[in-house]
């Protein structure tokens, strides 16, 4: 009976239907990895985002407000120092990759300033990453932007620029933790 049901159907029959069904398989492929590289550098500045910010705001938290002023060495930056300059340089790079109006305090943020206030403007600087980075695609990447003291590169320049200082930044926070006694966020056992 089942070779009945199938003998109405002609070997050339077969092989319409199935280069057809290749032919659909091959274009909702295609049309699928296009739709997902269609921004393949601006998407993963976009996604590794979430993790940097959530590694280093938790450092920041980690530190006591009475180690703010904490330097490995004279010549280095306090720990105070550094969420600053973390902050700056968020608000700078993403303003700049984004193409809007860089964020400004009504009254410019100071190490003295304390914890609590340092880690809001912290999150807030990566708020407004998040925000500023929504705004770019692939298509500006060869756009030349200013980067710092008036140098200038490509918007995908500053979008690696910014991947690096969150690396370079997190990097700098955990020495200063370990240094102190105490273990960055990646170190830290699981919960």
């Amino acid at each position: 009976m089942g070779a009945e049901q199938g003998s109405h159907i002609t070997p050339r029959l077969r092989k319409d239907a199935m280069k057809r069904t290749i032919c659909l398989f091959l274009l909702f492929a295609a049309t699928a990895v296009l739709a997902q590289e269609k921004n393949p550098v601006t998407s993963v500045v976009k996604e590794i985002l979430p993790r940097q910010q959530k590694n280093l705001v938790a450092a920041v938290e980690e530190m006591p407000a009475a180690k703010f002023g904490y330097k490995p060495t004279e010549q280095q930056m306090t720990f105070g120092q550094l969420v600053l300059h973390i902050i700056g340089s968020n608000n700078h790079l993403c303003s700049t990759i984004g193409d809007v109006p860089e964020v400004k305090a009504p009254v410019p943020l100071k190490e003295s300033d304390g914890k609590a206030k340092l880690v809001a403007a912290l999150k807030a600087s990566f708020e407004f990453c998040s925000s500023a980075l929504g705004k770019v695609d692939d298509s500006k990447l060869g756009d030349e932007v200013e980067l710092f003291g008036g140098r200038k590169g490509s918007r995908a320049f500053a979008l690696i620029l910014l991947t690096n200082d969150w690396a370079d930044h997190y990097s700098s926070a955990a020495m200063y933790l370990r240094l102190n006694g105490m273990l960055p966020p990646t170190a830290q056992p699981k919960k």
